[in-house]
């Protein structure tokens, strides 16, 4: 649970404890897959020698109650109880399970938006084909707002099934106002998803202000963890429901005679049986930001990002392409004024780690822009505004560059 007081982040701390900041690059991709402390490398490779040592499954018992601390820091980095909390290898996976869990029949609706990560637009379309559900999609407004009056709009006309928000989508740094759609959600009968895989670790988020039924996130991005790790949030609504993904596995259910079994009472129903070295990274990666604070993340994330957005907007033929009034630390632009291959070669050579993003990946967001292509930007609170200025530099030298020949 959050508190009032916030303790300043020791940034020359935090760097050191980041390996990956002793090299000569400049490290903007934290939204794809950040850089991961010390003590999260350390738990990994201390298993991984364990398992070299006695097997996989001697070290999952070995280290089991080390595995065990998952759940607790998990909930208080969202303010929710550890019977709620799941693994998960991805948000992704977390996200299906979810879904089907959700006993679906022909004709049912799911309200999403505009702004959404690709994978989850992918599934909602397959359950389209597959299962006859019906997709609609909540309007945004002018300033790229979601425009909430139309979400409340759709779920008296249509009586939704499912409200399926992405808290801040992949391809653009606006952050989705998720405890307002939770109030809306509450007022009726629909079960509320949130994908959280960019503000995990990036923003505070309370599950019980929020009000959601499903929470997804992910460990590589803002909360620095290993890849192939994750979570999902269930609700206690959603335990006494008795909802249970379609595939559950001998973790989440025992098989109690030939054609019977029954699930666990908590959230590990949704957990997969197979697990090893990475958990322990996720639990270490989120003690980390546990210990820092959630708020003083926040701070320094938000002083970070108006200066790269400063500094950016004042740079002739750079095109910021975020729209929303409340932004998040991942910053994308275009530019009419050089092509995509040459930003993308001066930047990397001056070092500057990042990720592009093409139209395939946010078909409706890129259409309305006019655009089929991004620079995404994603500093973290380890790094400096030296750096920050420096990206800044490059970025302004890239776009002035004479064209190619």
């Amino acid at each position: 649970m959050q508190t009032d007081q916030v303790i300043p982040i020791d940034k020359n701390t935090v760097r050191a404890d980041t390996p990956g900041l002793a090299t000569a690059t400049l490290f903007m991709n934290s939204a794809g897959a950040s850089l991961m402390p010390r003590p999260v490398i350390t738990a990994m490779q201390d298993y991984l020698h364990l398992e070299t040592q006695v097997g996989g499954y001697e070290t999952e018992r070995v280290r089991a109650d080390h595995m065990a601390q998952l759940y607790g820091e998990i909930a208080k980095l969202i303010n929710a109880r550890p019977d709620n909390i799941a693994f998960s290898y991805s948000a992704m996976a977390a996200y299906t399970q979810a879904l089907s869990a959700i006993p679906f029949q022909p004709g049912d609706v799911i309200l999403t938006t505009t702004n959404d990560y690709i994978s989850n637009q992918l599934a909602f379309l397959s359950m389209q084909q597959r299962l006859g559900i019906r997709l609609i999609r909540i309007n945004d407004l002018d300033n790229g707002d979601l425009d909430l009056m139309h979400l409340e709009q759709l779920i008296q006309q249509h009586h939704p099934v499912l409200v399926a928000i992405t808290h801040i989508p992949t391809n653009s740094g606006i952050v989705q106002p998720a405890e307002l759609i939770g109030a809306i959600c509450s007022r009726y009968d629909c079960w509320y998803l949130l994908d959280a895989a960019q503000s995990a670790g990036q923003l505070p988020l309370d599950v019980e202000r929020i009000q959601a039924d499903f929470l997804v996130a992910t460990g590589r991005k803002f909360l620095r963890g290993p890849r192939n790790t994750g979570f999902l949030y269930v609700s206690d609504k959603v335990l006494a429901t008795g909802l249970t993904p379609l595939f559950v596995d001998r973790q989440g259910a025992d098989w109690t005679s030939p054609d019977t079994f029954a699930v666990r009472a908590n959230a590990k129903r949704f957990e997969p049986q197979e697990k090893s070295l990475s958990v322990v990274g996720l639990v270490e990666a989120v003690r980390y930001a546990n210990q820092l604070g959630i708020e003083a993340i926040a701070q320094v994330n938000q002083v970070l990002m108006q200066r790269l957005r400063t500094g950016l907007s004042q740079i002739d033929g750079i095109d910021l392409t975020d729209l929303g009034s409340v932004q998040s630390n991942i910053l994308t632009f275009h530019s009419t004024r050089q092509p995509l291959a040459t930003l993308d070669t001066a930047l990397r050579q001056g070092g500057v780690l990042f990720t592009v993003q093409h139209k395939q990946g946010a078909i409706i967001d890129f259409t309305r822009k006019g655009i089929d292509w991004i620079i995404r930007l994603a500093p973290h609170y380890f790094n400096t505004e030296a750096e920050i200025d420096a990206v800044v530099e490059l970025v302004d030298q890239a776009v002035t560059l004479p064209p190619a020949p």
